[in-house]
C-alpha cells in the first residue's frame, strides 16, 4: 500500500469498525477507491491489517468481546464486497482446500485467503473452522486438492492438525497434495509448521498465494518432521519405497 494508508486511512477505517459504524466503514473504503486503491490493495493493506490490529487489541484487553465481534463481522462484510471487485486470472487448473481456526477473526482470515487464491486462478473450497477430522479426511478424498491450507489453527486445535498430517503421511493419502500452514499460531511459533510436517508455511494470506505459486513441488523432509509421529512417518516412507520397487 502507498503512504495514503500509512498516513491515516487505516486509523480512520479502524475507528469506523470499532464503532460498528457500517455506513462510515463503507465510505472509508469508497474514499480509498477514489484515490486509486484496487481491491487487492484494500484486502491486503487495509482489511487484513485492521483484522490483525483488532485481534491484537482484544488479546491486550484494549477492546472487549462485543467490540471485537462488531468490528470483525463488519470487516468481514466489507471484505465480501471488496473481494467481488478483485481482478481475476485465468484458471491455473489447481485446487485448494482451506480450513481455519474456529473463531471469527480466523474465519475472516481464511475467507481472505480463499478470495485471494480464487482471484489467482485456483479452484477454491473453503470449509472454515470446527470441521471434525473425519469430515476433513472425507473432503480431502472427495476433492483431491493440490493444496491443503490450515489457516490460523487455534492452540487447542494443534494436536488434531498434527494427527491429521501424521495420518495423511502414514497412509499416503492424496500423495500429490501439498500441505500449507498459514498465519496465526504458525506465525507466532517459528518453525512450528515445519515441525508438524507441513510442506509450506506462509505468514499471511497474501504470501500464501505467492508461496504456493512459487513452490508447487516442495515437500517437507522426514528430518524436519520432529513433532510427534516420526516413527510412523519413517515406517510410511519405507513402505512407499517398497511399493516403488515392486
Amino acid at each position: 500500500m502507498s503512504s495514503v494508508t500509512n498516513a491515516g486511512l487505516l486509523d480512520v477505517y479502524l475507528e469506523t469498525l470499532l464503532a460498528g459504524n457500517r455506513l462510515a466503514a463503507r465510505r472509508a473504503i469508497e474514499n480509498a477507491e477514489v484515490i486509486g486503491k484496487n481491491a487487492q490493495e484494500l484486502l491486503i493493506g487495509l482489511i487484513w491489517p485492521a483484522m490483525e490490529t483488532i485481534q491484537a487489541w482484544f488479546k491486550e484487553n484494549r477492546v472487549n468481546r462485543s467490540t471485537l465481534n462488531l468490528a470483525t463481522r463488519l470487516n468481514r462484510s466489507i471484505a465480501d464486497q471488496v473481494a467481488g471487485k478483485l481482478d481475476r486470472r485465468e484458471s491455473n487448473h489447481r485446487k485448494v482446500l482451506i480450513f481455519c481456526g474456529n473463531d471469527e477473526p480466523e474465519e475472516l482470515g481464511g475467507q481472505i485467503a480463499a478470495e485471494l487464491f480464487e482471484a489467482d486462478g485456483w479452484t477454491v473450497r473453503f470449509a472454515g473452522g470446527g470441521v471434525p477430522a473425519d469430515e476433513v479426511l472425507k473432503l480431502i478424498g472427495d476433492e483431491r486438492p493440490d493444496l491443503l491450507v490450515m489457516y490460523a489453527t487455534l492452540a487447542g486445535g494443534m494436536p488434531a492438525v498434527r494427527r491429521l498430517i501424521d495420518y495423511l503421511r502414514e497412509v499416503n493419502s492424496c500423495p500429490a497434495m501439498q500441505i500449507m500452514c498459514c498465519g496465526g499460531i504458525y506465525k507466532r511459533a517459528e518453525g512450528l509448521a515445519e515441525e508438524i510436517g507441513a510442506d509450506l508455511y506462509a505468514p499471511d494470506a497474501a504470501e500464501a498465494v505467492q508461496i504456493a505459486d512459487a513452490q508447487p513441488f516442495r515437500r517437507t523432509t522426514l528430518d524436519q518432521q520432529t513433532m510427534g509421529g516420526t516413527r510412523r512417518l519413517r515406517q510410511a516412507a519405507a513402505r512407499r519405497v517398497l511399493d516403488l520397487q515392486r
